[in-house]
């Protein structure tokens, strides 16, 4: 099969930020940069009005070529669908992509960061001056001036080459690449994808426009209100720094900041003076009131009112889920309210009366789910992947007991696995546990499954209202003996460690205790951290190994874990760190997810069953992409575990659930279940 190398330079008056879609609805095409298989590049120049090239029109209308960008499906292949002065409509199986083969085995995406992996020569003034270029070419000026190669003749010349150069970049790297998650199935997936954020999603825009308006409305009488309790000394209710002081100088009360937890706090304060409450609830409205969302919204969408481009493919770095781009659908607040009162809060939100519902913000916040609505004719069926990573992480492990549970409560015959945790834990029938006992068996169930500790415990008991203080209490009261007893023995060397993490002594112990029973009550789950360890340190020291489900062998300088889909997570630049003793078995070559650098990260075994259990739930998602489609279900959206996709009013959310929970070949005996629903907006079930 030939292939046909490719990279485009384009010019809109739309920024970029706003997303392909947006941006390719007045795109152009200036430089079209390619090269037939291993001949030499060429750039044809569209401004010259000089004719495409023979063998270029030859390569792109044979569907038997294969055509590779970086970054192609997400920007080259939509400005050719759309643009005035070129119009090519590749089909989906034919846009191979060098960046998402490169995500896909946890590589950096950004080309010239590829480079430095791969250690190419990089020359860094010319990498500056083709950005330079870029940005001189590809949009206006700040004056609205448009440069072309009339006006700068020498760097148009400049950045003709580097169009070039940028496609003879691309195929070195592409055929560095290892291929081993690049498979026909990884294209068939892949090619999914690009239809799903081809199609998009449609947004109530009315509503998002109405959502601004009320914000600035609610901005300026915050800014009235802060003016008016604090005599002008504070002109917004969004200056932390001058309320902090006033409150302090007025009042002589001390807050170390405005987060919402600490108005929160001192809201249930009965001795705070009543003037500062005003205040602080004047601050506290003005940050519920973000718009960013709702900006982000309008300025993406496209013409027709939908959202596209909102997925990358294979974008989370270590297992391959999906990312979220522009407006960032993966990463909605969670509402606030009930949802017969976000029904009511569109057309209140719409018309003008938000305040006869709710607090604005807060309304505001609750409502944006329902920002995706369902297209004239058609509803949404959303099907959400019950409990997946809990389910996984037992059938890699071969926790028995647990897979069977998951089993029995599908079937309709037993408790749900938050109330068989913490009866297994605390040694009572699960029948007999409580509403607060089963949320804190499923704090117990999100936070300990990967080796979690106390803080991941603290982390998850804050997000779901546990007081540890009352916990402890509870704990010690109901927890076998042997558990307490040894938390309590190992208390000073958490001390001396400082690892208390401020917690008072009761406190600490009973977390420690829970998380001993946690791990008492799952062998099968603490000996896979254990297999893990040594099957990675195995490999390492070049003897292919097996934990659980999952094997681990080396590649040159990769460690690759073999997911049971046959998928690899791959770590590549992968060391043994301390002998492979102890925290940190091994480190590799990553992106640091806070510093956004690539540097080597050290890992353990709970990262790893991490890793592993997420990747193998994404499969689970991607796999059941195509059954879903020909079913008629038309995806428009994942967010996390879940699907969103447009059908017909006689398809069923029961029908998409079906298909969601039908396991792989591959996943042979692995519980899976589904929960769904049908709407005309999306929402939080």
């Amino acid at each position: 099969m030939k292939t046909l190398w490719c990279d485009l330079e384009t010019f809109s008056e739309t920024p970029i930020t706003h997303g392909t879609h947006k941006y390719a609805e007045s795109v152009r095409v200036l430089l079209f940069g390619y090269a037939i298989d291993d001949e030499p590049a060429k750039v044809w120049d569209l401004t010259t009005q000089e004719w495409v090239p023979e063998d270029l029109i030859e390569a792109l209308t044979d569907s038997s070529v294969n055509t590779v960008w970086h970054n192609g499906a997400n920007f080259d292949s939509v400005v050719l669908r759309h643009a005035d002065n070129l119009r090519v409509d590749l089909s989906y199986e034919r846009v191979d992509d060098s960046m998402v083969k490169a995500y896909s085995h946890g590589l950096p995406g950004a080309l010239a960061d590829l480079c430095e992996v791969y250690g190419l020569p990089v020359d860094k003034a010319k990498d500056k001056d083709g950005k330079r270029l870029v940005l001189k070419f590809c949009k206006p000026g700040r004056n609205g001036k448009i440069h072309d190669r009339f006006t700068d003749p020498e760097d148009w010349r400049r950045f003709v080459n580097y169009c070039r150069l940028d496609v003879e970049a691309m195929r070195t790297i592409y055929k560095k690449l290892p291929d081993w998650n690049w498979k026909q199935k990884d294209r068939e997936q892949f090619a999914i994808d690009q239809r799903i954020n081809n199609r998009g999603v449609l947004m109530d825009v009315e509503l998002a426009h109405a959502a601004i308006a009320l914000a600035e409305k609610v901005r300026r009488n915050n800014s009235e209100k802060a003016r008016e309790l604090t005599g002008g000394v504070v002109s917004s209710a969004t200056q932390r720094d001058a309320t902090l002081r006033f409150i302090l100088e007025r009042y002589g009360v001390e807050l170390p900041n405005l987060t919402r937890a600490t108005i929160e706090k001192r809201l249930a304060d009965e001795n705070l003076p009543e003037e500062v409450k005003e205040l602080l609830r004047v601050r506290l409205s003005s940050t519920k009131t973000s718009t960013a969302k709702y900006k982000k919204l309008v300025d993406c969408v496209n013409s027709d009112n939908r959202l596209r481009g909102c997925l990358q493919f294979r974008g989370a770095s270590r297992t391959g889920r999906f990312s979220g781009k522009l407006m960032q659908l993966q990463n909605l607040p969670r509402p606030s309210l009930s949802q017969w009162l976000i029904d009511l809060g569109y057309d209140a939100i719409k018309d003008g009366w938000a305040e006869c519902v709710a607090d604005p913000g807060e309304l505001m916040a609750s409502c944006l789910r329902g920002c995706i609505i369902a297209p004239e004719g058609k509803h949404l069926v959303v099907a959400d992947l019950s409990n997946i990573e809990g389910r996984m992480l037992a059938w890699l492990a071969g926790e028995e007991w647990k897979i069977r549970a998951f089993r029995l409560f599908d079937a309709g015959k037993g408790t749900d696995l938050y109330k068989a945790t913490y009866g297994r834990t605390f040694g009572i029938k699960a029948e007999d546990v409580t509403k607060t006992q089963r949320q804190i068996g499923k704090v117990m169930e999100l936070a300990l499954g990967y080796q979690g500790g106390v803080g991941a415990f603290l982390t998850f008991a804050a997000a779901y209202g546990i007081d540890l203080d009352e916990l402890a209490e509870h704990v010690k009261i109901s927890i076998n003996p042997t558990y307490w007893n040894q938390a309590e023995g190992s208390y000073d060397w958490y001390k001396e460690k400082r690892l208390t993490h401020g917690l008072k002594r009761e406190t600490f112990i009973a977390c420690e205790s829970v998380k001993l029973a946690w791990r008492a009550a799952h062998p099968a789950i603490q000996k896979f951290w254990k297999d893990i360890d040594e099957a990675a340190i195995s490999a390492l020291n070049g003897v292919p190994a097996k934990a659980g489900r999952i094997w681990f062998d080396k590649k040159g300088s990769w460690l690759r874990m073999r997911l049971p889909s046959g998928r690899f997570v791959c770590y590549p630049g992968a060391n043994l760190e301390d002998g492979g003793v102890g925290v940190g078995t091994f480190s590799y070559m990553g992106l640091n997810q806070y510093s956004r650098r690539w540097e080597r990260i050290r890992t353990y075994a709970g990262k790893i069953s991490e890793n592993c259990t997420q990747a193998t739930a994404a499969d689970i998602l991607i796999e059941a992409m195509r059954p879903i489609e020909d079913a008629g279900f038309g995806i428009v959206l994942s967010v996390h575990d879940e699907f969103i996709t447009e059908a017909p009013l006689d398809k069923t959310h029961e029908e998409l659930e079906k298909l969601m929970a039908t396991p792989p070949v591959w996943a042979e005996g692995l519980p899976l279940a589904a929960a769904g629903y049908t709407a005309l907006r999306y929402k939080k079930d």
